[in-house]
């Protein structure tokens, strides 16, 4: 008789299980409500700000509109305008499923499986559901299936201006401590050391083009991290970040390293696309594994969850598919009890959105906040009209109010708008 098997098992359950999982919340709702509202146009415009963002507005002939962010990337735009736009446009809005599914079908000759044709259908879909709760008045997070949690967990990517000295990582530490979002986990970069104590590449191992760490660069990675575990205390988590550069031995004597700073988790140390190499480096890291801000829809995350080649997922939700399917992805992954962070270089828009669908997670640990390259977080909430603080006591705020509670400041978005970029051009 055939042993026993269980991943086989759990692979053949996985696979039987229904393409729809449609919260049964929403469809109650929504029954009374079908073809009552058809949408009437759909608008996009590129805005800077932490990165472009990709704004799109859905329009009514109820009047009422709802907004969204897709992942910022030219040409982004562009899809949504020339491939999506005739697709959804005479559509009932609360059809959101099969909506999605068409603009996956009809552009399946044009990138649909990923890129930035997959990235412009988040951004729509992520509209539809802003559309969908103020058409039934109702927080988005409501109509995915409940709210696990009334705040969701950040993480600020940031660091200090040199780990390697104490007094330099004592100063951030004051920072973050004393910043009123109350910041409880922070994640700070691992693979820009080579560059940065050796700019020129000329100590022996270093290349410019192939990145590869030598024992001299794991020593000040392990220095770097402990001096900012040290500063920061045992109240903040650190995650180490990592920009898929390394092979899979650089990236298991990377985890070995940094081990003793006991980090949340190492981001993306191998290349984004699966291969055995993540499942070996999974079985052998002393710490978690975490990656997938790279892949898109729940084909991108399977072989990651089925091969056990992470111990934690990131989902980019503006970019991998938006909320119904990364709450899918996030539901796959919990019948192997891997548990699900969010990446977010978005706008307060995009971050709430994906703030919402976080919140319907059941195994959900964090969500990024990177303000990037505006000088401080005050500016990065000006791009939107929220009640209160978009982060507080550590964690994105949710109110209850329909759709995300959140509207663009018109006065911010004009302002910054791209060059050639009209408002809701």
């Amino acid at each position: 008789m055939r042993s026993f098997d269980r991943r086989t098992f759990i692979q053949s359950i996985a696979a039987a299980l229904p393409a729809s999982t449609f919260p049964p919340a929403f469809k109650a709702m929504a029954a009374p409500l079908r073809k009552k509202v058809k949408i009437t146009d759909v608008k996009a415009m590129v805005v800077r700000g932490n990165s472009e963002g990709n704004m799109v507005k859905i329009e009514t002939d109820s009047g009422l509109a709802g907004i969204g962010e897709a992942y910022w990337g030219r040409g982004v735009k562009d899809i949504i305008l020339g491939y999506l736009r005739p697709i959804v446009v005479g559509q009932d809005p609360l059809d959101i499923e099969p909506l999605f599914n068409k603009m996956i079908r009809f552009t399946g000759g044009s990138g649909a499986t990923g890129g930035p044709t997959a990235t412009a259908i988040s951004g729509v879909e992520i509209a539809l559901w802003d559309l969908a709760g103020k058409i039934l008045d109702a927080p988005v997070c409501k109509l995915l299936g409940g709210q696990y949690r009334e705040g969701v967990r950040a993480y600020w990517t940031s660091g200090p201006k040199d780990m390697l000295d104490p007094v330099s990582c004592r100063e951030y530490a004051a920072f973050v401590k004393g910043h009123p979002y109350g910041i409880t986990a922070i994640k700070s970069d691992a693979d820009s050391y080579p560059a940065k104590y050796d700019p020129q590449f000329q100590e022996p191992g270093h290349e410019r083009e192939v990145l590869h760490l030598t024992r001299k660069d794991l020593a000040r990675i392990a220095r770097g991290f402990g001096n900012l575990r040290e500063a920061v205390g045992e109240d903040i988590d650190i995650a180490v970040h990592c920009h898929w550069e390394f092979d899979w031995i650089d990236a298991l004597e990377l985890a070995r390293a940094v081990q003793p700073a006991k980090p949340a988790w190492l981001e993306d140390p191998m290349p984004p696309d699966y291969s055995e190499s993540w499942s070996k480096l999974t079985a052998a890291s002393p710490v978690p594994i975490l990656t997938g801000e790279n892949l898109y829809k729940r084909e991108g995350f399977r072989p990651f969850i089925l091969n056990q080649g992470c111990h934690i997922i990131q989902i980019d939700i503006p970019k991998s598919g938006g909320l119904l399917e990364s709450k899918k992805i996030a539901d796959f992954a919990d019948l192997f009890e891997i548990p699900v962070c969010a990446h977010s270089a978005s706008s307060p828009l995009g971050s709430l959105a994906a703030a919402h669908c976080a919140a319907a997670i059941r195994s959900f640990r964090a969500m990024e906040f990177s303000p990037g390259r505006l000088p401080n977080t005050e500016a990065w909430e000006k791009a939107v009209i929220y009640d209160g603080s978009v982060i507080k006591d550590g964690k994105y705020r949710l109110v209850d109010k329909p759709g995300f509670g959140v509207e663009l400041n018109e006065d911010y978005m004009r302002a910054n708008l791209l060059p050639g970029e009209t408002w809701w051009g």
